[in-house]
Formats: C-alpha cells, structure tokens, sequence
C-alpha cells in the first residue's frame, strides 16, 4: 500500500484539495505527508497505526481521541515528547515511537520571550459552535473579546460534521452542513473590529489572581478579563473492555477529525459500539468514506440517537444490536477482531450470546464528559465566569450556538449595555434544542393515492427540526403540535418542488410522483453516497423506512438538488403499490456484515485497561478498593491511577464506575485533585529566557 492508498480520493460531501506535500521521517524512515495535518493524521495516511509501546506492559499505543485530551498518541516529536494528533507536520521533522520511556538526550527548550500581558472585557475559550455564537453577540456591540482555541481554524467540531442541522432554521441553521455553518460563523466573527482570535493557542490555567495563562505559538500571555465565557466543549467517554487500548480502538470523534478533517481512510471494516447520535451518524460518515459498517452495539433497549438517524443507517445495511455490548477487542499488536453480546436488564453479558466480526476499527462512541475544569476553577478564584455549549451540558451543536448566543448578551448586558432584552421565548427555545429526541409515534402510511405528486414523511419522532416546513413555497407541511417539536404533516397541494427532500437532515422525505404513469410511478429519494454509486437503469433493491425489503426499483436518472449543494435527488421507478412506502435502496451486500461462524474466547474482564497513561487495570483498582482505600489521590501514589500525562482526565470516571459497581456511594470516595495547569506545556515557556526588557 503507498500513501495514496490511505487518502480519500473523492467524498460526495466534502471537497478534495491538493496540499503541499512535505517529506518527514518516523523511526528513521523517509515519509510523505500533508503540511499543517496533525502528524497523527500523517502517519494513518502511511498505513501506520502503532505509534510505540508502553513502558509497563510493553502494550501497542495508538490513537483515542485525537484531540489533545488523553495522551495515547504521545511520541517524540523533534526530540520533545508531544502529543501527536495536535502538532501540525511541518517539512524534515524527526517523529520516533516512545518504546519503554524515552531518552530525550539535549533536546532544546523553547525560544520564547518574556510573557506579555494583556486586558480584555471578555475571554472566551474554545472557538466552537458556542464561543462563535456569543463572540458574534459580543462583538456587534463592540465589546473587547478574545476568542482562543486550540486549532488552526475556528469552528471546533462542526468541522467535522458533515450532515445537515436538525433545530430551527431561523434559529441555528438547520438544513444546512455542520462545515458550512462553520465557516459562515467564522466569517461573521472574524469580521467583527472589536473581537481578536488566537488560533494554534493552548490555555493552560486559570489563576488566583484573576488571569489566565494561554501558550501562543509566539510565546506565552496572561489575560485578565473582565468576564471569562468557557465553551470548550467536551471529551470523549471511555469504556473499559480487554483489548481497549489496541490501536484501532478509539473515538467517534477522532474517526471523525481522520475522515472529514483530514481526509484520511483510516478503516476498512468498522464495528460501532453506541447508539447515541454521535455513534450513529459516525456510522453514516463511515459509508460516506467508502468504509464497511459491520454492525453497531447499543446497551440500551432502544438506541438514544434521533430515530431519523436510525433507520438511515438500517437503510444503508447496518445491523443495530441493542442490548448489547462489546466484550473484547482482540489482536496482539493492533484490533482485529471484536466480540460483543447481549446484556440483561442489570447490563450482565448473557453466556451464549457471543458474536465476533473481523474488523479493522472499533468506535467507542459511548458519551462524551464536559470540559468544564476552567470554569470551575475560575468559580473557585471568584472570577466572574460564564459557561455555555457542551462544557456546560452535553447537547446538539445547533443548541450549542444558541445557548452561546444567550450568553453573549447576557454578558453584554453585564458591561451596560442597556439596550440588550432577552426574550423569554429564547429560554424556552433554548430548552427545546436541547431536547434528545422526545416520544415515537406509531408508523402510518399515507393514504393509498394513485394519482398526483405528494411527499411521504418518514419522521415519527418528535425532534427540534423545522426545515421541511420552512422550505415549502407553499406552507404545504405543518405540524399540529409544537412548530418545532411537532410531527410534520402534508396537506394537499404539492406541485413537486423537491426541496422538502433536498432539505432534510434525516434523509426522512420522499415524493412520489404517479403523473406520468399510475402503474409505475417515480419516487424521488436523498442521496448523499456520491454519483459513482449510481448507475442509469441498474435494478436496485428498494426499503422502507426501517430497511426492510420491499421489491426492486430501477434507477431513473439524478440530479444535484439547486441550493443544497452535495445533495443527489434520485428518481427510482417502482411498483405503483409500495411507492409510498420506499425510504431508500441497498447500495451494498448484506452478507459484509455476517458474524464470524464461532466467537471467539474473551479474557477476564478485570484484564481491561482503566488507565491509558499508566496501563493501571480494572483488577488493579479493584483489588485496593476492596482493601478498604476510598481516597482516589490514594490509588494515584500506590498504583499510578490518574498519574500520567491527561491529568486524570480519561480515567477518573471510570475508577469512580468502579467504585459504584464495588457499592461505595460518591459521599465515601474522596475525588482525585486536579493540577494547576489543565493542559501540559514545557516549563521553559514560562521562563521568559528572551526579551526580558519591555
């Protein structure tokens, strides 16, 4: 395989553009890559997945998360030890697998002057969808802001989102794509006079004195603000399992920066464990990508996810296994296989149960933990301090905007200005987006017609999402409940526009049109696989809403839908009986998801890793609890729990799981003290070696 060969070529979303390729080495080994890509993103495109072996146990490392939260992904970067999904490739540089602890030799400090301080009214760190959403309030009113983050670009994970917004279109863009949300708030920030950003910049800490200490990639600044607003968003959960830390286990999120940021075809076969949104729609991303999606395990009975996102993936061939979890992940020196098996009501594995796929990848998308720290330290120095989006509750990005939005002009009207009014009605909205999906109504067909052209709705959830109805030229889709939570419904009078199939972030509208012929009507259906995917007058096999068979239909022809970019409208030709029933059609064989014929054996459960930094098992933990320790920063001296490079961050949730699972209550666990600095940084970016006089 050559370095083409792990790239994504063509995307039916998403651009491909030439980069400018430069030359670096791993392990004495001449590579190419992409410069500015995370050197993480660089090594996946050169077929490399194992990035070193831990010291303790001599286990393979890989990536987790890709975004700076754990430390997995650590290498020896230009003779400094670094994070390797966040330091940008630059031309001749000398990347080395940590095997055992590293010998750092001479390597030389940072070249940095002496610390600049500066004063703001408002400090906002994270330049996501919040931070964007209250910088662009802030500054219409030119109030003082700095808006920090820690990538090249503004908008945090909505550049990785490549679906449409659910929510409401006046309110938060729905209907249209997470990336070209992101670049129009970029654009409206960045235009505002009074609002400075500082990309490629890490905060540090928050500080009894009232400031914050943020590292620029030209030395390192103290802010005082007047407000401090935390919008950084959130870190993803992790689940301890044998084999959890195999290279090609790890985060939806960091599927998602490989493939929609940094283009990479990081996967072959996937197997998914969770069934929220986020584990859903990275399945979708997967298929997008020209991956196979195996199979996705829910431990709930029903997944937690939006129903429209759900049944598109059943669509697609996925098989959903709720009630279940994953076992093992298996393989020596990187993921191979997995087993995974039903779960009773106590979320026990039911002996007997057992499935195993061959796989590639295995997602872990089982939640996500506010990044919260600044903002509780901040409350504890009594600094005046503001939090909004997933760092204050985990939500839909759409919510995210508008919860940033609300927090802007309350700070605004903290520093005077008299004129801003919050309505109550965005409180309530506020709320309303922030909903994960609300009652399930029974399925009902529309009435037989055979005559005329009309949408069929195949949404029957109540969600936050409006644009089908707000799309209509003619008002034609309604709903009889809330504007925004209802159940949309169709009254007559469509002339066939299509935009309410163009337009929907769930895939969910479909038109059947029997003007032409009654026997043999043309239904019209989204498509979002790319043209190549499709063939004139291929015989394809068509579904209904869930993914279950219905006949066959033959490809008509295809069009880009005006005004949705990206979006395909594609006219099957169907039996006049089940046109108002098809959802979609199989573009893949059913048979790339069977199990293997026999699963294979799992070890002990108490052999999964806890703590990634230090390899500290569940057994290891277990065992000192159930010798009587209840201090967590206890566990931390005697065994390393909580001592490595993230701080605790990926972990203490977990030891606190283990404690609760033990019957020990939250009251009799003292939690684990956090460091002054949240992030980790060389010392001699506080030394101010250069440039001592002013």
């Amino acid at each position: 395989m050559f370095f083409d060969d792990y790239r994504i070529s063509r995307h039916p979303i998403l651009n491909v553009h030439d980069s400018v390729r430069v030359f670096f080495t791993f392990n004495g080994r001449k590579l190419t890559g992409f410069r500015g890509e995370a050197v993480s993103s660089a090594l996946f495109s050169n077929g490399i997945r194992i990035f070193g072996h831990h010291h303790a146990d001599g286990g393979a490392q890989g990536i987790f998360c890709a975004n700076g939260q754990c430390s997995q992904c650590t290498m020896v970067i230009d003779g400094v030890p670094r994070k390797s999904c966040i330091v940008p490739l630059e031309e001749g540089m000398v990347v080395e697998s940590l095997e055992g602890l590293p010998e750092l030799g001479n390597a030389p400090g940072p070249s940095v002057k002496k610390p600049l301080r500066h004063e703001t009214q408002v400090l906002v760190l994270g330049g996501g969808p919040s931070g964007m959403a209250a910088a662009v309030e802030l500054g219409k009113r030119g109030i003082r802001t700095i808006v920090v983050d820690d990538k090249n670009r503004l908008g945090g994970k909505l550049v990785l989102q490549t679906h449409k917004f659910f929510g409401s279109v006046e309110d938060c863009h729905a209907g249209t794509r997470g990336v070209h949300i992101a670049e129009m708030l970029q654009e409206r920030v960045t235009s505002m006079e009074s609002v400075e950003v500082w990309l490629d910049s890490v905060v540090l800490g928050v500080f009894s004195d009232g400031t914050v200490g943020v590292r620029r990639p030209d030395g390192y600044r103290i802010i005082r603000p007047v407000h401090l607003l935390v919008t950084t968003g959130a870190r993803e959960k992790s689940l301890p399992f044998p084999g959890c830390t195999l290279p090609g286990v790890f985060g939806a999120g960091a599927f998602q920066t490989l493939v929609n940021r940094d283009l990479v075809k990081c996967s072959g076969r996937v197997f998914i464990l969770g069934g929220g949104n986020v584990g859903l729609i990275g399945a979708y991303h997967a298929i997008q990508a020209g991956m196979t999606v195996v199979g996705l395990a829910e431990g709930m009975s029903e997944c937690g996810g939006y129903k429209v996102h759900v049944d598109k993936i059943k669509r697609l061939g996925v098989n959903i296994y709720t009630s279940h979890t994953v076992l093992a992940a298996h393989g020596s020196e990187k993921l191979e296989s997995v087993t995974v098996a039903r779960v009773d009501r106590e979320f026990r594995p039911v002996p007997g149960t057992e499935k195993s796929w061959n796989v590639d990848t295995l997602l872990v998308a089982v939640g996500l933990d506010p990044v919260n720290e600044f903002y509780e330290k901040a409350k504890e120095f009594g600094i005046s301090s503001w939090i909004a989006g997933d760092s204050e509750e985990i939500a839909e990005a759409s919510a995210a905007m508008f919860n940033g939005k609300i927090r802007g002009l309350r700070i605004a009207r903290e520093l005077g200005c008299d004129d801003v009014e919050i309505p109550d009605d965005l409180r309530e909205k506020a709320e309303i987006l922030k909903s994960p999906g609300g009652r399930v109504f029974p399925y009902e067909p529309p009435v037989d017609s055979r005559e005329g052209v009309f949408p069929v709705l195949h949404c029957v959830q109540e969600i936050p999402c409006n644009p089908c109805m707000t799309v209509c030229p003619d008002e034609l889709i309604k709903t009889t409940g809330h504007p925004i939570m209802g159940i949309p419904e169709y009254s007559e009078g469509c002339i066939g526009c299509e935009r309410c199939v163009a337009v929907c972030p769930g895939l969910a509208v479909t038109l059947v049109d029997f003007r032409k012929s009654g026997n043999t009507p043309v239904v019209t259906l989204p498509f979002e696989l790319g043209e190549w995917m499709l063939r004139e007058g291929a015989e394809v096999t068509v579904t209904d809403r869930e993914g279950g068979v219905l006949g066959r239909g033959v490809v008509k022809s295809w069009r880009r839908a005006p005004g949705f970019e990206k979006t395909l409208l594609v006219k099957l030709e169907v039996e006049g009986d089940i046109a108002a029933g098809v959802a979609g059609f199989r573009v893949r064989d059913p048979f790339d998801s069977e199990p293997l014929g026999n699963p294979l054996p799992v070890p002990l459960p108490d052999e999964a890793v806890v703590c990634r930094c230090e390899r500290v098992t569940a057994g290891e933990i277990r065992k000192r609890v159930r010798s009587g320790i209840r201090d967590m920063n206890h566990l931390k001296a005697i065994i390393r729990v909580g001592f490595g490079a993230c701080g605790g961050k990926t972990c203490s949730g977990l030891v606190e799981r283990i404690f609760r699972e033990e019957g020990i209550g939250p009251d009799e666990v003292t939690p684990l003290t956090g460091r002054p600095l949240f992030a980790e940084t060389r010392l001699g970016w506080f030394a101010g070696k250069e440039g001592d006089d002013e």
